[in-house]
């Protein structure tokens, strides 16, 4: 029995002996997982534990091998994500799934929107209903407005307004807020607060430890597809959690060892005065070989405008970029490649994996000129690239022709830097390197990019957590409003001192978990 299982009569949802497996891969082994009506129950585990496929199977995404579902006292056999609504189980998933050409109303109503007796459309009527249900969330959004006028952030509030507009029962939040900023936070969480006095069973997925203590009644555990327990969250700490989690303690929050001596290295990198509207300003830097310099800063602050501009993504107004030491003209991520640079973007769905190809696919993607010649690719020379990056990075996979979407966040991430370490790089880029994954995975990635820089490479390293900045950093450059305003290196790297050079010209504020974003 799990720790902290309640009697039936006051779950809302039961999911009885779960069992699920993937081309003989066992993703969930009797998983069993209680909810109440009206708590906030999360979810844990490394990725690829089985949460993913677990919610998957409650909302109707996959069907189970074996077990039992339960929800408002009815077994349920759910084969859509329609039914899943239809019985009152509500999802918003870290990956925006939204029409954004569309109107912020008819996102809200999709497939439902009000009509006539004539059966037209009645829109004054479906805006009206939208502004009511966003005014009473109190989020200052036009429903009439296209989706993608607004931000990330705005568009995940629109997604869990459409949630809450099906009248659900139960409603999964997968990542919520890893697209918003501390204000929205506050935001989402007084709206869960309202959820859960309305008797609405919330099931929060989170990788930011801080949100999961702040907001959940109880906590259960998954691991490699087993449950390990379920706690009360006020009875159990973040080094209880991530033991079970993990099956080991680590820790989280220790500074870099590296003891990196920078004298007498070359610089791989250096930008002198680089300008590039609207938002750089005068941006100089320069990056050692097998160093990793951090880039520190507020949303907005130009981290990922500057990473854009090294690897040849958008081209300076004015200034110089130097590659060992010789003048660079990139004019796109082309010409950054033969530079022999890479660059692992933050938004890894979008502009990292392919999602239908295959693993073995995705790593070889950017090295073909690698392993051909005279237009005919050498597939033994391929496979080994590829063997060696799986057993290398321990990437979890039925096998290299599994197709990648497949695959937990934290194996996605590994993906794609096997893509670029295969490249030989002399430098690499690592925007957001650990958005998404878990704490192991988060550690597995870490100790990769420590030994990429170990073999020489340098590392441009930009993160929103404060606690990775400082842990894996070598040197920090702190970036405000376009502008680099400080530098900081060795034992002088600390929280207190990079929030002291952010603070010094626009207010910002820490959000949960040692994430910074601008105050709002």
């Amino acid at each position: 029995m799990l720790k902290g299982q309640v009697n039936e009569l006051e779950n809302i949802l039961e999911m009885r002996e779960i069992t699920k497996a993937f081309h003989g891969v066992v993703a969930l082994d009797k998983v069993s997982f209680f909810v109440r009506a009206g708590e906030v129950h999360s979810l844990m585990g490394e990725n690829g534990a089985g949460k993913s496929t677990l919610m998957k199977i409650l909302t109707g995404v996959y069907s189970k091998d074996a077990g039992q579902v339960f929800f408002d006292g009815k077994e349920l056999n759910i084969h859509s994500t329609i039914e899943a609504q239809r019985a009152g189980i509500s999802t918003v998933y870290q990956e925006l799934n939204m029409i954004t050409h569309m109107s912020v109303a008819e996102n809200i109503f999709l497939e439902r929107y009000p009509c006539k007796r004539s059966g037209a459309i009645d829109w004054n009527e479906m805006y009206k209903q939208a502004q009511e249900l966003l005014d009473g969330m109190q989020l200052k959004i036009d429903a009439r407005r296209i989706l993608n006028s607004y931000g990330t952030a705005t568009q995940q509030m629109v997604s869990i307004a459409r949630a809450i507009s099906l009248n659900c029962k139960a409603i999964v939040l997968d990542e919520p807020t890893s697209s918003l900023d501390t204000a929205e936070v506050e935001m989402l969480f007084g709206l869960i607060e309202k959820l859960k006095r309305k008797g609405i069973a919330i099931i929060f997925i989170s990788h930011r430890l801080d949100e999961i203590f702040r907001i959940s009644d109880r906590i259960t555990v998954l691991r490699d597809g087993h449950n390990v327990a379920t706690y009360n969250a006020a009875e159990i700490d973040q080094q209880e959690l991530i033991t079970a989690m993990i099956g080991h303690n680590v820790s989280q929050n220790e500074k870099s060892m590296r003891g990196y001596d920078g004298s007498g290295k070359e610089n791989i990198i250096e930008l002198k005065n680089i300008f590039a509207s609207p938002k750089l300003k005068d941006i100089s830097l320069h990056i050692r070989k097998g160093e990793i310099v951090g880039l520190a800063g507020l949303l907005g602050s130009g981290r990922t405008e500057t990473a854009q501009v090294i690897f040849g993504y958008a081209r300076p107004d004015s200034g110089v970029e130097l590659i060992n030491g010789s003048k660079a003209n990139l004019r796109t991520p082309k010409d950054g490649l033969r530079q022999r640079l890479a660059f692992c973007t933050e938004n890894r769905r979008d502009e990292g994996i392919i999602p239908n190809m295959s693993v073995r696919d995705n790593i070889l993607i950017s090295s073909m000129k690698r392993i051909s010649n005279r237009g005919f690719v050498n597939r033994k020379a391929g496979d080994k690239i590829v063997d060696e990056y799986i057993n290398r990075f321990k990437i979890k996979t039925p096998g290299k022709q599994q197709k990648v979407k497949n695959l937990s966040g934290g194996n996605q991430q590994k993906v794609i830097l096997a893509r670029w370490l295969a490249t030989n790089p002399d430098f690499i880029i690592f925007d957001e390197p650990t958005r998404g994954i878990d704490v192991g995975a988060k550690k597995e990635v870490e100790n990769l990019i420590h030994q990429i820089a170990d073999e020489g490479i340098g590392v441009l390293f930009i993160s929103s957590e404060m606690t990775e900045m400082i842990r894996n950093c070598d040197r920090i450059y702190v970036m405000r409003d376009g502008r680099v305003r400080g530098e900081i290196s060795g034992d002088d790297i600390s929280q207190e001192s990079i929030t002291q050079i952010i603070a010094e010209g626009k207010e910002g504020c820490l959000t949960a978990g040692g994430n910074y974003a601008e105050a709002n």
